[in-house]
């Protein structure tokens, strides 16, 4: 591959990993509850439900649910179910600035992987976006791997920094009123970001 578009791959999918999406909102709100101990089992979850999303979508599932509106729309309610489902769990949960309970890493871990799985528009994204960097003339193997493994790379990378970022202010945090508010405010983008997905069109 050559370096011009490996470049040109890395700024592209650098600037769309950082437009805040419900998987991004996922990390924060589990930094400013938990701390750094969410950030690697959170940027473990999202890396690996990318690499699903990824393959997925190489091996055609993408074109599929382009293809099929039925199958789409299966897929689609399922991710925003999820999303509100965490929404409103995260509405609902008890903050404390002392001694909260730990969140399971298995938990995050999971929670992080389902939201960035089950996004059918990732799908969709991938198989119109990771041919704009493949020469047909060249091996696709070797062009694959390349691509998939840098986005990967990059994609644990942006959710490692919010977690970090995230989990500065859950330091700065004492206030068992400020972290609840966070929480709404988390929960209610997540549920927002689950309506949004529940309205998105095929075409989308």
């Amino acid at each position: 591959m050559a370096l011009d578009i490996w470049f040109t791959f890395v700024a592209s999918s650098s600037v769309m990993l950082l437009i805040p999406g419900p998987t991004a909102l996922l990390v924060v709100s589990y930094a400013l509850g938990q701390g750094r101990r969410s950030a690697l089992a959170t940027a473990a979850g999202v890396v690996l439900g990318d690499f699903l999303a990824m393959t997925l979508s190489l091996v055609g599932v993408g074109a599929l649910l382009m293809a099929s509106a039925t199958l789409f729309t299966l897929v689609k309610w399922i991710g925003a179910a999820y999303l509100v489902w965490l929404g409103i769990k995260l509405w609902r949960a008890k903050p404390s600035a002392g001694d909260a309970a730990p969140a399971s890493q298995t938990r995050m871990f999971g929670h992080a992987f389902a939201v960035t799985a089950l996004n059918p528009k990732s799908i969709v994204f991938f198989i119109a976006f990771l041919p704009q960097f493949i020469d047909p003339a060249v091996s696709l193997l070797p062009q694959v791997a390349i691509l998939e493994v840098t986005f990967l790379a990059l994609s644990g990378l942006n959710a490692l920094f919010y977690a970090l970022v995230a989990s500065q202010a859950h330091r700065a945090i004492r206030s068992d009123n400020v972290l609840r508010t966070i929480n709404r405010a988390g929960g209610s983008l997540l549920i927002g970001a689950g309506v949004a997905t529940a309205m998105m069109r095929k075409s989308a």
